[in-house]
């Protein structure tokens, strides 16, 4: 099964992904004529901006919730496997995959806020599985969409941070010291089995929450953890600044060595950069719009450009730390190296034993974050799968099976659980993305509303009609 999964996975994102990804993301820079740059200082300040509804999320509240799954075990571990495997240049493909994917993550996000519902409770809710239905006229594949973002989110995704937190202790004593436990014919390490458990009932006591005790867990933890992933990766830097200008070097010159490219295509840096690059910020995937259509916001535009910032944030900024704090220590990249282990034995070499049990730390509250933003998305595609809002009792066995799949990924093999999370984000994404070429121009139309009233030095305010949007709608009437 590993073996049939990793061949998918080779063909997805060698023959169809890497033209999607970047042909979408070059073709939206063009039309917004460069979104994610000229207009980055308006996206830092509209995510200031506060709702008037209490009941409703605000920007910043939506922006987290998007983060806390964007920000994740990718950023340490995701970053480490791909210069483990593809060398320093796989980190230049990561930024170009951000930067062009800010556009794709623009417009999907604007297209969510255009096509939300009316929640009951007064707020809103919506994604790409709604933006089909309604301007696509296709429930069917409404709901596909919503299927493959639970498979990829509930199970591979979350499955994969529970396997790379625990991943991040095979470096200790105490991992060998534990010993294994023979089940079923197989063995089980008892770190494994024991951090599993204790990971899903953390999990399990939040959930039961509620998706607003989600979205206050998220907005507390995720700017305190990126501020100190980022601060702890600029000291390591510093203390090893000489050695900056050679890794850059690398980056650029390895990036662009075509022979070592078609050499080995899977393993190569251009490979290795887009598939983690597209783990780690998902511009395209279709993940964000769902929290991004639970912003209240005065105009669509407006969290289109907050969800641009978002892909900044977790490419540019904390992916781009991962590899400076890495790769500056001198350790040089190899595949035995690959996952948790590359980046803790960087930092030792900086902070003695204390670098380990940092990133331990920080894995920690990556992967809790992840799993919580993760089975936010979950639980709107199942009410719009289901035509409802499920039931308590509907959510309760859905969580239950969330929690045992996380569970299950720290038992998982390196290979299965990454390939697996690659083929179902790449499902979502072959979906996706076509559908917001075809969409496009209706973001298009509202990006010129919005420029045109700040031009006129008013706060953007939408109304469908100066976008030509026909379709019902639940907002912007």
């Amino acid at each position: 099964m590993g073996e049939i999964i990793a061949s998918i996975s080779n063909v997805m994102y060698s023959y169809i992904l890497i033209i999607m990804l970047l042909g979408v993301g070059l073709y939206f820079t063009i039309r917004t004529k460069g979104v994610q740059l000229r207009l980055f200082g308006e996206s830092i300040r509209v995510v200031s901006e506060k709702s008037d509804d209490e009941n409703s999320v605000s920007a910043f509240e939506a922006l987290m919730v998007s983060t806390a799954s964007r920000v994740g075990t990718g950023n340490i571990v995701g970053v480490a496997n791909a210069i483990a495997i593809g060398g320093y240049g796989a980190v230049f493909w990561m930024w170009i995959i951000a930067l062009v994917g800010g556009a794709s993550a623009f417009i999907e996000s604007t297209l969510a806020q255009i096509y939300k519902k009316k929640d009951p409770d007064g707020g809103s809710y919506g994604g790409p599985a709604y933006y089909i239905e309604a301007a696509l006229h296709s429930r069917g594949l409404g709901i596909v969409f919503a299927a493959a973002l639970i498979a990829t989110y509930a199970g591979g995704f979350n499955m994969l941070a529970s396997y790379n937190l625990i991943d991040s202790f095979t470096g200790y004593g105490f991992y060998e010291a534990a010993g294994t436990i023979t089940l079923g014919g197989k063995e089980f390490s008892v770190v494994a089995l024991a951090g599993g458990a204790v990971l899903a009932i953390l999990v399990g006591v939040c959930i039961f929450g509620g998706g607003k005790r989600i979205v206050k867990v998220t907005g507390v933890m995720v700017p305190v953890m990126g501020v100190l992933y980022i601060f702890m990766s600029l000291v390591v830097v510093v203390l090893n600044i000489s050695n900056v200008p050679m890794v850059l070097g690398h980056i650029f010159s390895e990036a662009f060595d075509f022979k070592a490219i078609f050499g080995g295509f899977a393993g190569s840096a251009l490979m290795q950069g887009i598939k983690r690059g597209l783990y780690s910020n998902e511009a395209g995937v279709g993940s964000a719009p769902n929290a991004a259509a639970a912003a209240d916001v005065s105009h669509p535009v407006k969290q289109g450009l907050v969800q641009m910032l978002s892909v900044f944030i977790d490419t540019i900024l904390i992916c781009t730390a991962t590899a400076l704090m890495a790769l500056c220590t001198g350790i040089v990249p190899s595949e035995e190296l690959k996952g948790a282990p590359f980046v803790q034995e960087s930092l030792a070499t900086t902070f003695g034993s204390f670098g380990p049990y940092f990133i331990t730390f920080a894995l920690l509250l990556f992967a809790f974050t992840t799993l919580l933003g993760n089975l936010f998305y979950c639980e709107g595609c199942l009410n719009y799968i289901a035509g409802h809002k499920v039931n308590k009792q509907g959510m309760m066995v859905f969580n239950l099976i969330a929690i045992v799949l996380v569970f299950l990924g720290a038992q998982m093999s390196f290979g299965m659980v990454w390939d697996l999370a690659d083929v179902l984000m790449g499902v979502m994404a072959i979906i996706n993305l076509p559908v917001i070429v075809i969409l496009g121009g209706r973001a298009m139309r509202a990006l010129d509303d919005y420029l045109e009233q700040k031009r006129h030095g008013n706060d953007p305010v939408f109304k469908k009609s100066r976008a030509g949007i026909t379709e019902p709608t639940d907002f912007w009437n």
